[in-house]
């Protein structure tokens, strides 16, 4: 194991409410195995998390007096907390957000958190924009990096135009998801144009525009992403593609299984847009194959780390968050050594994939090469996995679940999720490479670039 500096702590930034956070966990407990001192800083209940043996203290901020859309604490509120909790813990220490809000934030504060926390020397204001699904487009045009042909309508009417052209079912997603209330999905598939225009009549509540995708088609193996860590220049210290065995939501939802696979297709369009964004820190992308043209299409950019970041785990326990600590820190990162073939299950999500998800289809997968790394369930660590399944096995009794109810609204369920720059007209993003950067109106009308290559050049074995 490499020589971290114990005497700096790491602070856990997460305003999800969600309590089964699973990243959370996987953050704890990989720094607090390397003997680092960990806390954590949520905007609600910590959870079955907060049962780890290996988190030092958890913070709550005190209620904000002013939030945002969706409940989201403002920045003067968010900064207030990091100060207060910097004061608790008496000494400067490694910021590690694990959401987009939080990551957001910490990017747009580090001015004001010099001297009191360590975080990646990434430009304040390119986070926020990198996890706008809008301005992703326009990015990915510029770096030469695939994405779907997407759509921002400006009326419902639009939407439900913009669909039928893309074609059905369409994916539609709210561009700033960090500011969904309660209720709403940040991605879902529409089926009708009746559909996308009832979407879209619930911007004002989502908090952020809606955009329509074309849907690339399903496939086995085509969802891929990559966990990596960037230092100066975009040069990745550590990084690996995956991929999605299994997800919950299915098709649209979190890596349920996922399996650590070389594929350089996707590693090289990551450290292109890393090093074309002189991007410093952990990110997570998220790629689909299409099947078709053999094209592996960015869909989504997160500047944070993914809650199954721990796959990416080489044989001397280094993976993305260990490796932020170490560099902020002084110490040296080593060069990773293995990996590939390892395996990563969440124990809940991969439940309700097998039981009421689609059945697996295309030849069989073989099973990982390498050793499989559970969410929640460690032999160091139990209480957590124990915690979680009673969690879950009352939400179970109290709803009374049936697989044929959850079946009939997986079939028949809408996106849920929020809206803020929604365009006068229907505009396309983009679609696909080498695309027109924005002008100061924003993006503009493009056609797609035919893709012609059909060879996939990843490892699917």
């Amino acid at each position: 194991m490499p020589s971290f500096a114990t005497d700096v702590p790491a602070l856990l930034l997460r305003l999800d409410p969600n309590p089964y956070h699973h990243g959370t966990l996987g953050a704890a407990r990989s720094l607090g195995r390397a003997g680092v001192e960990v806390h954590a800083l949520v905007g609600s209940r910590i959870g079955a998390v907060g049962r780890t043996r290996f988190l030092h203290r958890v913070h709550t901020p005190r209620p904000a007096a002013a939030a945002g859309p969706g409940g989201a604490p403002t920045d003067a509120e968010l900064e207030r907390a990091l100060l207060e909790t910097s004061g608790t813990i008496g000494r400067p220490a490694v910021l590690v957000p694990l959401d987009d809000r939080g990551a957001i934030g910490a990017a747009r504060l580090a001015p004001r958190l010099a001297g009191r926390y360590l975080l990646p020397a990434v430009a304040p204001l390119l986070p926020a924009r990198l996890a706008d699904k809008a301005e992703l487009s326009a990015v990915c045009a510029r770096a030469e990096v695939a994405h779907p042909p997407t759509v921002l309508p400006g009326s419902a009417h639009e939407a439900a135009r913009a669909a039928a052209e893309l074609g059905l079912p369409a994916v539609a997603k709210w561009s700033r998801p960090w500011l969904l209330p309660p209720g709403l999905r940040s991605t879902a598939l529409v089926r009708s144009p009746d559909e996308a225009a009832r979407l879209y009549e619930r911007t004002a509540e989502a908090g952020s525009a809606l955009l329509l995708q074309r849907r690339l088609p399903d496939a086995p193996g085509a969802d891929w992403f990559f966990h990596g860590y960037a230092a100066e220049g975009g040069r990745f210290l550590i990084g690996g593609a995956g991929r999605k065995e299994r997800s919950w939501p299915p098709r649209t939802g979190l890596t349920a299984v996922g399996t650590w696979l070389p594929c350089p297709a996707v590693e090289e369009a990551a450290a292109r847009l890393a090093a074309a964004l002189d991007y410093r820190g952990i990110l997570d992308l998220d790629f689909r194959l299409d099947p078709v043209t053999g094209i592996h299409h960015l869909v989504d950019f997160n500047p944070r780390p993914g809650a199954q970041f721990r796959l990416f785990t080489d044989g001397a326990g280094l993976d993305v968050v260990r490796a932020q600590h170490l560099h902020l820190t002084g110490r040296p990162v080593p060069v990773p050594r293995g990996g590939p073939g390892r395996g990563f299950v969440v124990e809940n999500y991969a439940l309700l994939s097998a039981l009421l998800g689609p059945r697996a289809r295309g030849r069989a997968r073989a099973a990982p090469r390498g050793p499989v790394e559970r969410a929640w369930f460690a032999a160091d660590d139990p209480l957590p996995f124990a915690a979680m399944a009673a969690g879950w096995l009352g939400r179970c009794l109290a709803r009374g679940a049936h697989p044929a109810a959850l079946r009939e609204r997986l079939r028949t369920g809408s996106a849920r999720t929020a809206p803020e720059h929604a365009a006068s007209a229907a505009r396309p993003v983009t679609a696909g490479p080498a695309h027109p950067a924005p002008g100061p109106e924003g993006p503009q009308h493009t056609e797609p670039t035919p893709h012609t290559e059909r060879r996939n050049p990843c490892t699917t074995s």
